[in-house]
């Protein structure tokens, strides 16, 4: 899993915006975009990122 401190200083490099982890994924709000996290290290680039819909994001 991912440390909290690492989480507290990652931000999404599209949005500027904070990360909320969800499973095995690093969600921005802001960006609607998730990154994948791949043996325990977080893929932070966009053309690896997922696209969030507002479904993706309801309940968090």
């Amino acid at each position: 899993m991912i440390d909290q401190k690492l989480l507290d200083i990652l931000i999404c490099p599209v949005s500027k915006d904070s990360l909320i982890l969800v499973g095995e994924e690093l969600f921005s709000r802001k960006g609607m975009l998730a990154y994948p996290i791949r043996d325990g290290i977080p893929v932070m680039l966009e053309n690896e990122a997922r696209k969030l819909s507002k479904d993706d994001l309801k309940g968090i």
